[in-house]
């Protein structure tokens, strides 16, 4: 960590007063460029130099009275034609302001603030009595459930296939993404029966109902032109009668300037980007062609006919109080109110959770979707070049993905992969997942019978045989009451006799309520909600006198001892995406579970953006507060009390961080930074404040690797001997596991409908005629990734002969993207799930969300603090885990060698109790394991920087540090110089390439560089807490967010 001198600032950041409130927004912006553009000479009031190159923007004060202004120096007559530009210009912005608030207000109401700040906060009731259960949530906490977790896809991915074969009913998938062509087992050519939709297929035609939920993305960019000119028009049209004729033609032209400005303003900065990189409708597509009994739904529809909206649009003005002023402009807040917060037009929220039920009583969930990118292993190889046999390949066509190089592109073309595989790595993906078996699942079934009837009677109640409502009877088993007493299945009063109550989701109503509306197409009205109403309420008569709960509860799920797991489902849902009030239980779980922990907290998550107090506009969610406030408290008890986050050092999209392309990463890198240690209310700061030392508390790190892409002499002797280049018949083979291109045969082989295959074939007879190598003709060395894991290879004896690479070209490093959703506290309370730690996931009116909170009474021996303590099994196996293999204390994972993580949920996890490793790793709060924990992540660390030299890192406080660290050996140059105007010169080395001018020439760098890669163990490294901490902001000057977009990244 940074000392305390001022030449070398505390990386928790100095003290200084928060930002103003600005306009940020499309209007400020909007009239900020005007500005600039037509009184270059004149800074427009409102404007006040902040130093040579910044301005920050104060709106126009709008109570300024006409004296203060007389008061103003009269301007020249060579001012006269941009004194009346600058009086237009802030009459029609202040009006826009105005009009702005009014219009938030009259959305959003005068109701109650979701501050998120306590588990106690409710926020409406719906169809469920949320009041009657822990963290408001719809589900009650329940005992007797077996849970099973999963680190990373591959085993997970195994278990899923295993279940996906034996169902015999149905089964229910809701996913934010799911490839069809996604290989569950690998590698894909011993696993062809093992793909997802071959899976679901063969289910299908057991007699299995198939029934998929995926968030359907923006499929294209929304701009203010979809009002022009209607909404202008109108506003025009309410002026008052008796107004004079040359004020109505400056508002006139005030509407239209201002609307086209607009226009200007989103062509550069749109709404939202398109085409996002997933493709629902080829999901849909897919999956819906392969057999009747598979239904796929797709929402939320994004764009209503224009129609519709503007008819929105004009019925929500008719309720305002507007006059000639007010109406000349339209602000941001207003278009905001129209596109993102109207509950029927949904632009930039995303159904997020993750989760798979197989015959109502298995479950899976987590962070893991069914899609490319997801399957991995717990030491993450990123090289994927097998040159002795194409199918040993793992990570077939998009499966081989790096997201900050490329995202994903053409998904519905999945063979279609434009990274080459002998220069550039793959992007590691650590993640979570949970199977459930009990209870717990009745509560899952329930949330995806309402999110699939919701959706059902809103878009695809269209008289279509493949589509229809599905039923369910709600199972009160192992709840316990609200006080939270551990009360067993058999003790007190359950609801009713059989410990179960009848449940139908509700009938649709007419005007749009929690059961969602019907679709106009389909001519049904409220006579048919009452005959359905009459229908279902027949069925709960019928199901009464002739279904006995427990019956249903054993048919469903068999017998479970009462002391099993209690588990507890949470969510974040509203009107948009469930069809009910706003619920966040997540984020009350994760606030209560903060303040009651005792020893310590382990958060791995794929964001970290919350706020500690109101002044950190426009995050809203306290997590920040909650974490804030347990630490003050143990450390005036003089308590040892820890908090570790592990979170990506970039969020996983594309492109050089200077880059205008890559204004978002940097904006959420932006409010990151601002939640951890900047701004002047981030938790560090805030704890600083209170008089303690923040890095005695809470530490922040990220996770990297590195691996060699084995583009050796082996590689190069095929090629020379084949006459085919490895990518070609690399390209082949990916064809070769693509439905659209080849079919399986008979014969378990190949059959080629759409090309010869001959480089395929060509280099595949090759390759099996080369010479061992020392290995690299054998397939031993395609991946090194084992080097930095328990027992793996010593990287400086691995063998290497030179090819098309040297060795030192052919190492490559990425950061390990980290796609976990995932809370642990003092080893005894999980909670895991779809859920970020940002906004968007915690808010509940944002994106949906889905978690489960776990807490085992089984206990296991352990220490905290070097006392003894008793954590439960659950937890504790699970956190011993994931540092293990953040250290690099796991053995290397075998994927065509499954043991019995690999297994379903009923199956206990192996987990080898008292070794050396498990000891090093059991203690959190010990000194021996945090300094090998801090000492691995800083020896880790600054071999990457030596090496790599990644970003961020510590040393690059600014942009110019970010050119000599990273641009002037990774970044294309100017050639203008050289006297080649408009001509570019590569960059010297390969994203994520090794800086061989830090070493020596030769064989000799080679070993240099070897001897600091031997230091690397496992894959946790420092997160750079200093990275560009000398600029205001992470936005280059020049560009800016505005509000519409700070809610998307927060």
């Amino acid at each position: 960590m940074a000392g305390n001198s001022r030449e070398d600032p505390l990386a928790y950041g100095d003290y200084h007063d928060g930002d103003q409130d600005s306009d940020r927004g499309i209007v400020g912006d909007t009239f900020q460029r005007l500005r600039d553009r037509y009184l270059p000479q004149q800074p427009a009031s409102g404007y006040s130099n902040q130093g040579q190159n910044q301005q920050n923007y104060v709106p126009l004060d709008s109570n300024q009275t006409a004296q203060q202004q007389s008061q103003s120096p009269p301007p020249n007559p060579t001012q006269h034609s941009s004194s009346l530009v600058s009086s237009l210009v802030n009459t029609l912005q202040g009006a826009a302001q105005d009009l702005g608030s009014e219009f938030r207000q009259r959305i959003s109401g005068n109701g109650e603030v979701h501050s998120h700040t306590h588990a106690g906060a409710q926020c409406a009731h719906g169809v469920h009595d949320n009041a009657q259960h822990r963290y408001g949530s719809f589900a009650a906490q329940r005992v007797g459930n077996d849970a099973k977790w999963f680190v990373d896809g591959c085993g997970y991915f195994w278990a899923v296939s295993k279940a996906l074969e034996q169902a015999r009913e149905s089964i229910w998938i809701l996913d934010w993404w799911l490839s069809p062509e996604l290989y569950l087992r690998r590698p894909p050519s011993k696993n062809e029966q093992y793909r997802l939709d071959h899976m679901l297929q063969a289910a299908a035609e057991r007699g299995v109902k198939v029934n998929v939920i995926v968030y359907k993305e923006v499929a294209q960019a929304l701009t203010r032109k979809y009002l022009s000119p209607t909404i202008p028009k109108y506003l025009h049209s309410l002026l008052p009668g008796q107004i004079d004729r040359m004020t109505s033609v400056m508002c006139g032209l005030g509407l239209a300037a201002t609307f086209a400005s607009l226009e200007h303003v989103e062509a550069q900065n749109p709404l939202i980007v398109p085409p996002l990189t997933v493709s629902s409708s080829h999901t849909k597509q897919v999956l819906e062609s392969l057999h009747p009994n598979i239904a796929v739904f797709r929402h939320p529809d994004h764009l209503p006919a224009a129609q519709t909206l503007e008819s929105s649009f004009i019925s929500s003005l008719k309720h305002m109080s507007l006059n000639a002023a007010s109406a000349s402009n339209l602000s941001e807040d207003a278009l905001k109110a129209i596109y993102g917060v109207n509950s029927d037009i949904i632009l930039y929220w995303a159904h997020h959770e993750k989760l798979c039920l197989i015959d109502g009583t298995i479950a899976f969930m987590g962070g893991l979707d069914l899609c490319y990118g997801r399957w991995d292993t717990n030491q993450h190889p990123i090289a994927d070049a097998h040159p002795s046999n194409l199918d040993d390949i793992v990570f077939p066509g998009q499966d081989y993905n790096n997201a900050r190089i490329m995202d994903f592109h053409d998904v519905s073309n999945w063979q279609k992969n434009k990274l080459d595989r002998k220069e550039s790595s793959r992007m590691g993906w650590s993640d979570l997942s949970f199977s459930l078996r009990g209870p717990v699942v009745e509560d899952l079934r329930a949330h995806f019978v309402e999110r699939w009837n919701f959706i059902f009677n809103e878009k695809y109640d269209i008289g279509v045989a493949r589509y229809s409502r599905l039923t369910f009877r709600e199972n009160t088993a192992g709840a316990i009451p609200l006080t939270g007493q551990q009360l067993q299945p058999n003790q007190g009063s359950p609801p009713n006799a059989s410990g179960q109550a009848p449940y139908f989701p509700p009938p649709p109503t007419s005007d749009g309520g929690a059961g969602g509306e019907y679709n106009q197409a389909s001519g049904m009205g409220g006579a048919a909600a009452v005959i359905r109403g009459r229908v279902i309420n027949g069925m709960h008569h019928v199901q009464d006198q002739y279904l006995s709960g427990n019956e249903h509860h054993s048919r469903l799920h068999g017998e479970f001892q009462d002391a099993g797991i209690s588990c507890q489902i949470a969510r974040s849902c509203t009107k948009w995406s469930h069809g009910v009030p706003t619920e966040h239980s997540i984020a009350n779980a994760y606030i209560s579970v903060i303040q009651n922990s005792k020893k310590f907290v382990y958060i791995e998550n794929q964001f970290f953006i919350t706020a500690t107090s109101d002044q950190q506009k426009p995050v809203r969610n306290k997590i920040g507060a909650a974490i804030v406030e347990r630490i003050i408290r143990a450390a005036k008890a003089g308590e040892k009390y820890k908090v570790i986050v592990v979170m990506p050092a970039v969020p996983g999209f594309a492109g050089d961080l200077k880059d205008d392309s890559s204004l978002g990463t940097r904006a959420i890198m932006e409010y990151q930074y601002k939640s951890i240690n900047r701004g002047g209310y981030s938790i560090m700061e805030m704890i600083s404040k209170a008089g303690y030392d923040p890095t005695e508390y809470i530490r922040f790190y990220n996770l990297r690797n590195y691996d060699r892409i084995n583009s050796s002499a082996a590689m190069a002797e095929v090629e020379q001997k084949s006459g085919v280049n490895y990518e070609d018949a690399r390209r082949e083979h990916d064809d070769i596991v693509d439905p659209s291109g080849y079919r399986t045969s008979g014969g378990g082989g190949y059959k080629n409908e759409s090309s010869s295959g001959q480089n395929y074939s060509r280099y595949q007879q090759a390759a099996a005629g080369i010479s061992e190598r020392q290995g690299l003709g054998r397939g031993r060395w395609d991946t090194v990734s084992e080097c930095y894991m328990l027992g793996g290879a010593d990287i400086r004896e691995v063998p290497w002969q030179d090819g098309d690479l040297t060795e030192m070209d052919a190492f490559v490093s990425e950061e390990l993207y980290i796609h976990t959703k995932l809370l642990i506290a003092d080893d005894q309370v999980v909670i895991c799930g779809s859920a970020n730690l940002n906004d968007r996931s915690q808010l509940g009116d944002h994106d949906s969300e889905i978690v489960v909170i776990v807490e085992d009474p089984s206990t296991v021996d352990s220490y905290m603090n070097g006392q003894a303590w008793k954590a439960a099994k659950f937890a504790a196996t699970l956190r011993r885990q994931i540092f293990r293999k953040h250290l690099g204390l796991l053995s290397p994972q075998n994927m065509e060698q499954p043991n019995q993580n690999f297994e379903m949920v009923g199956v206990p996890n192996i987990y080898d109790y008292g070794s050396a490793e498990d000891k090093a790793v059991m203690d959190p709060l010990s000194d021996s394991f945090l300094n090998l924990w801090n000492g691995r992540a800083r020896q880790n660390t600054e071999a990457f920087g030596q090496i790599f030299h990644p970003v961020p890192h510590d040393s690059v406080r600014n942009w110019k540090d970010y050119g000599t660290f990273y641009e002037k050996f990774f970044h294309e140059a100017d050639e203008e110089a050289d006297g080649k105007s408009g001509t570019k010169k590569p960059a010297k080395y390969q994203w994520g390439h090794v800086v061989s001018e830090n070493f020596s020439a030769g064989s000799q760098g080679v070993k240099e560089m070897k001897d600091v890669l031997h230091g690397i163990k496992g894959t946790l490294v420092e997160m750079p807490l200093l990275f560009l901490i000398d600029e205001h902001i992470l936005a280059k000057e020049g560009l800016s967010l505005n509000s519409f977009t700070e809610e998307v990244y927060t």
